[in-house]
């Protein structure tokens, strides 16, 4: 395969991986949180206020696709999300286009909302499909103190036919009104009484994507999209850098606190209620890929070529990616047959440096 053939066939192949979500089939459908979980059945935010928060963070979110202004992004992002959208602007002021999978649909399937009054506090969304029928989006929208503003924490897409747990569908109660029926409550990184933390969790799963099936943690976990479809692209990669006589390698690693987590109730009157925690968590990711004597490493996709500019090419490139990852954690007693899944992803480079 000559060096064209293989970079066109790796673009393809990087195309895939970025818009492997496609409309998800949802179930009934953090930094850490409190050291104590308040157990109260009100939630701190209302119907109204919820739609008012998300409406308002969506639309100044892409009011700034035209403006491509990453400084006034910081006000209604943070998080990986902020990582992650700097990035998607970055890109399309190089091309004159933001990729349709940055769009963030401002209607919503479900919200659910923690009972908790402690910040940081957060809001989960799970979002409509986009006017292309993309996949909903899940959403965290975090406070970290009651001096600051709502931002948009976190964003990924949902995969096809996933199950999601079993969160109460929401109706969040007032002051004056009292919420049943085991409301949705915030967890913590080292949350106990699962089969695993949600930190452990992250932190297996980047195992996993850095060693795929022979990763010492891969039979904890369920097969899912992400995985997939990245193990296809670096296939495609590493056999056209072995032609050429050059190496690959990508390692992943869980960015400590980047992550918010989300229990339902331990029990449910629900046949088949899938209970446990949702986590959601920022992978961070470098490849570095290195290309025989006498050649040069080029970028694989338009993001990553965007990114890297008018550089001067070299033998070695490195392309570093934020992952942004929804985990399902199962409770200790859901069986021993029970797994973590991997429910919905975001992956974009951030940038691209030739060494």
């Amino acid at each position: 395969m000559t060096k064209d053939k293989w970079i066109r066939t790796a673009k393809r192949a990087g195309a895939a991986l970025f818009s492997i979500a496609a409309v998800a089939a949802l179930a009934s459908c953090g930094t850490p949180g409190p050291k104590k979980t308040d157990m109260s059945n009100t939630t701190v935010v209302t119907v109204s206020q919820e739609e008012r928060i998300r409406k308002r963070i969506i639309q100044r979110i892409l009011e700034l696709d035209d403006s491509k202004d990453t400084e006034a992004l910081k006000q209604f992002a943070s998080g990986p999300e902020l990582t992650v959208r700097t990035s998607q602007l970055a890109v399309a002021k190089a091309t004159d286009s933001i990729d349709q999978t940055a769009d963030i649909p401002d209607g919503v399937q479900q919200i659910m909302i923690p009972t908790e009054a402690n910040w940081p506090r957060s809001i989960f969304s799970i979002t409509t499909t986009t006017e292309n029928q993309q996949s909903g989006r899940l959403l965290v929208f975090s406070q970290d103190s009651a001096r600051q503003n709502y931002k948009l924490w976190g964003l990924v897409r949902l995969f096809s036919g996933v199950q999601l747990p079993t969160f109460r569908q929401q109706t969040p109660a007032t002051k004056s009104s009292a919420e049943i029926n085991d409301p949705n409550h915030t967890g913590m990184a080292d949350q106990g009484g699962l089969v695993m933390t949600p930190a452990d969790a992250v932190r297996q799963y980047a195992d996993i994507l850095q060693n795929g099936s022979s990763s010492k943690y891969a039979k904890s976990f369920e097969n899912d999209s992400l995985r997939t479809e990245l193990a296809k692209l670096t296939a495609t990669i590493d056999d056209g850098v072995k032609r050429n006589g050059g190496t690959q390698q990508q390692t992943f690693t869980y960015k400590d606190g980047a992550i918010r987590v989300l229990m339902t109730a331990q029990a449910s009157r629900l046949k088949g209620a899938k209970l446990g925690a949702l986590v959601i968590a920022q992978i961070d990711s470098s490849w570095t890929r290195t290309a025989g004597e006498d050649r040069t490493s080029l970028p694989i996709s338009d993001a990553e070529k965007a990114l890297f500019g008018d550089q001067e090419g070299k033998q070695t490139i490195v392309a570093n990616y934020t992952n942004v990852v929804a985990l399902y954690v199962p409770y200790a007693n859901s069986g021993s047959n029970a797994k973590v899944e991997c429910v919905g992803a975001e992956r974009v480079p951030v940038s691209v440096e030739a060494r």
